[in-house]
């Protein structure tokens, strides 16, 4: 017989040792078990280890609404967040219910039990099963076992290194070397001040710029409230401000795109002078926030730049040559080492294949309710974070939620809750939002509908009311108990 659990939780990375929590503190009667297809916990902040690794939000919002972010940096470090994971793990005591090496491959829910059975693969081709009632799927957005690689002309010609961020060699030594990194997003930015620090000269290859912001690595405001006040109360206030900001400079962004865009561009030029080519190297051809905006902290991006330690080229790669990229200009960027910063590819639910009553599921053809269910599927929950603030804040609303929802489903005896989505329902791209990791995938990936409860709103505000206090008997929720249907 298959070992059973009440709730499944799929990945141990930030949301789903988060979830995890959660779990204990709101469903501490219910069984569970934490399935990470790699050896270790951390998910992302233990994947990567890139040079210079970090946040790109505040830890004061990517850190866990129950668990004070104690550290002096808010722009933290990759080690420095995968410690707090591992705190938190330790804290809560959810540790021992992970089951590491373990890749979910299939779901298929049985409407006769109620219950989802799960087939897992370990690393030395061993298939085993296990079955739940209720799915949390915290396996993040993307694929952990390759990056985005995009076809480059000439690559078998470069004498060089290439190394894609997301599988950064152990101790690789860059002193001395001439370095050019494609791409201009948060892991670009991340990567070339800090490679400046040893290599010989870094050089930024981006198609088109991407709207970037320095913002102190530290919080004043935050610092002496843990001073003056306990610590979770200090954390509380600390987060308030900050979601208030994130929320206002969003909203600022979306109201009036040229003058926040304006004021971005006046910083740039006091950091790099008024002789800098500004209009080229950093003048996006969106509105700010219709993609990600990339924080630096303590300008150390433009600091390098002013050192000559790096700079900035905006072109087309023609083709990869024996020394280094030649550009559609007919410039060659001199290289020992080439670092494809070109991104992610995006996968939903882990990228397992999802079945009900044997047939297999088409995500493509889902719609979200709000953006965590999706249509036809019972018992699962996916944690997908904000694009627009820190990926935690809807995390932690998303994990509350599903508590809140089997809590509902014991104490009346049910044991199925499936969305299902109306047959008029107009269908839109899963995000208002313009990254190419989310452009590449949008005929891939689940759809939001034109009202609600289809929507995937990316709004902190409104989600919170929605999920923390909403009624969860609606019509867009089915409910169902097996044990009803056998006794009729």
């Amino acid at each position: 017989m298959d070992e059973h659990f009440d709730t499944v939780i799929i990945g141990a990375g930030l949301s789903g040792i988060g979830a995890a929590c959660h779990l204990r503190r709101e469903c501490p009667s219910r069984s569970f078990v934490i399935l990470e297809a790699r050896a270790r916990m951390g998910g992302t902040w233990d994947l990567f280890r890139y040079p210079g690794i970090r946040s790109d939000s505040d830890m004061h919002t990517l850190g866990y609404d129950f668990k004070p972010w104690t550290g002096g940096k808010v722009i933290a470090d990759g080690p420095a967040i995968l410690d707090y994971i591992k705190e938190t793990a330790a804290e809560f005591q959810v540790e021992d219910h992970i089951r590491y090496n373990r890749k979910v491959i299939a779901m298929d829910w049985s409407s006769g039990e109620a219950r989802w059975r799960l087939t897992l693969a370990e690393p030395d081709g061993a298939i085993t099963m296990l079955t739940a009632n209720f799915v949390i799927s915290a396996a993040g957005y993307y694929d952990y076992d390759k990056g985005h690689d995009p076809h480059f002309d000439g690559r078998e010609d470069f004498k060089g290194d290439i190394i894609h961020p997301q599988h950064w060699p152990e101790n690789y030594d860059v002193t001395g070397k001439k370095i050019v990194v494609i791409g201009s997003g948060a892991t670009a930015v991340t990567l070339v001040p800090n490679l400046a620090e040893t290599a010989a000269h870094v050089t930024m290859l981006q198609r088109s710029p991407t709207w970037i912001a320095s913002q102190p690595d530290t919080d004043w405001i935050a610092n002496i409230l843990r001073k003056i006040l306990p610590s979770k109360l200090a954390y509380k206030l600390t987060r308030a401000k900050n979601i208030a900001y994130t929320r206002f400079i969003y909203s600022r962004a979306q109201t009036k795109p040229k003058k926040v865009g304006e004021y971005l561009l006046n910083k740039i030029r006091k950091e790099l002078g008024e002789d800098f080519d500004v209009e080229t190297h950093f003048t996006p051809r969106y509105n700010p926030w219709d993609q990600r905006l990339c924080l630096v902290p303590n300008s150390d991006l433009f600091k390098a730049m002013r050192a000559g330690q790096a700079s900035v080229v905006t072109d087309h790669i023609e083709r990869f040559v024996d020394g280094g990229v030649l550009l559609k200009s007919g410039e060659t960027l001199p290289a020992d080492l080439i670092v494809t910063a070109t991104g992610l590819e995006v996968v939903f639910a882990g990228a397992s294949e999802i079945s009900v009553d044997g047939a297999v599921q088409d995500l493509s053809q889902k719609f979200g309710y709000y953006g965590l269910m999706f249509s036809d599927i019972p018992n699962l929950t996916a944690i997908f974070g904000y694009t627009n603030a820190s990926w935690t804040l809807r995390a932690d609303l998303i994990s509350r939620f599903s508590c809140r929802l089997m809590n509902h489903m014991d104490e009346r005896g049910l044991d199925g809750v499936t969305p299902r989505a109306p047959e008029d329902l107009t269908a839109r791209p899963w995000l208002d939002f313009e990254a190419g990791y989310i452009k590449r995938v949008v005929d891939k990936i689940p759809k939001q509908g034109d009202r609600d409860p289809w929507q995937n709103k990316q709004d902190y505000k409104f989600d919170k009311a929605v999920l923390l206090t909403s009624a969860l008997e609606n019509a867009a929720l089915e409910f169902t108990s097996s044990k009803q249907e056998k006794a009729a």
